[in-house]
């Protein structure tokens, strides 16, 4: 059973950078896509960010593109989320995922098995 836990969450001002971490355990992922989602209140959980393992590229949400930058290191089981230029609209509860998803459901959350427990982000001056 693999496990994911996020961190470095925070409250950043607008136009602010964050950098968020993703700790996998368990099982090993180098065979899994990873990716994160984001969800705010009220709304439904939402793209952000992905690294197919088929093809080894990213992929990305059109609110986030060019802004946040996704990444792994196989070696220490770690996904990371550069943001930069944040928005209040990118506040949100951030979850780390994991899974085997084919390139039709990269973007849903349907396409991954493996959840952490999210982290909150909160942009706002």
């Amino acid at each position: 059973q693999m496990q994911l836990e996020e961190s470095g969450g925070g409250l950043v001002q607008p136009g602010g950078s964050l950098s968020l971490s993703c700790t996998v355990s368990g099982v090993p992922f180098n065979s899994y896509s990873v990716g994160w989602f984001r969800q705010a209140p009220g709304k439904e959980r939402e793209f952000v960010a992905a690294f197919n393992r088929n093809n080894h590229r990213t992929y990305y949400g059109d609110s986030v593109k060019g802004r946040f930058t996704i990444s792994r290191d196989n070696a220490k089981n770690m996904v990371f989320l550069q943001m930069v230029s944040l928005k209040p609209e990118d506040t949100g509860v951030y979850y780390c995922v994991a899974g085997r998803p084919i390139l039709s459901t990269l973007r849903l959350p349907s396409g991954y098995n493996y959840w952490g427990q999210g982290t909150q982000v909160t942009v706002s001056s």
